[in-house]
């Protein structure tokens, strides 16, 4: 029966059905937005931005995707069983998936991330997903920021009441009509990448950024 409904999850109405129970769903949450104001101005002012979070505190997007809908979006998604349910739920949120991730089709989706972003899409972008190790973030997002010459925005979320599953990276679903908070830290601008040193740095700063938000 499992494996029957993940195939239907599949599908393009199939994703369509998660997509809108789940904003259903989040629509209960007091949703509460810190500092979106600087990315939206550097967007709005010609530049590039990248978002950034951990793949615990993802559940809330739906409810991003909503709220910043006029612009348009591009999320990388691994290509996976898994990949394939969130890929069609994208698409019903009117987000655009690149296929792949650091382990499979890594350099196309790369360049695919790229591309979206230097033709005016901002990019959303899992920093340690989607196999973890839980809080470590991945060299890909220095490298499509780089690339892109775009800047981050890491962000974090908080709930007052939240369910945590029993996984890699203790998914994070927030329990109906909890205070959700989603706070943006500065924008980070990376210097260009000259060697392997000043790439290290740069996702080093990033990890240490976000990882005082992540629940252990």
């Amino acid at each position: 029966m499992f494996k029957k409904l993940r195939r239907i999850a599949t599908v393009r109405l199939g994703g369509s059905m998660i997509y809108y129970l789940a904003l259903i769903y989040s629509m209960t949450f007091r949703l509460k937005v810190i500092n979106d104001v600087e990315w939206i101005n550097h967007l709005e002012q010609g530049g590039r931005v990248l978002i950034g979070c951990w793949h615990q505190q993802f559940f809330i997007g739906l409810r991003l995707f909503l709220r910043y809908r006029k612009y348009p979006t591009c999320v990388m998604i691994s290509k996976s069983t898994d990949g394939d349910i969130v890929s069609r739920v994208a698409e019903a949120a009117h987000v655009f998936p690149v296929r792949g991730s650091s382990s499979r089709n890594g350099g196309p989706a790369l360049k695919k991330m790229i591309s979206r972003l230097q033709q005016g899409c901002i990019a959303g972008h899992l920093l340690d997903g989607p196999r973890g190790p839980a809080g470590i973030v991945k060299a890909g997002v220095i490298a499509i920021a780089s690339g892109a010459d775009a800047a981050i925005a890491p962000v974090y979320v908080t709930a007052n009441r939240a369910w945590y599953a029993r996984s890699w990276d203790k998914y994070m679903v927030p329990k109906p009509f909890a205070c959700v908070t989603v706070t943006f830290c500065p924008l980070m601008k990376l210097p260009p990448n000259k060697d392997n040193q000043d790439f290290e740095e740069q996702r080093q700063l990033l990890e240490n950024t976000l990882q005082p938000h992540l629940k252990r």
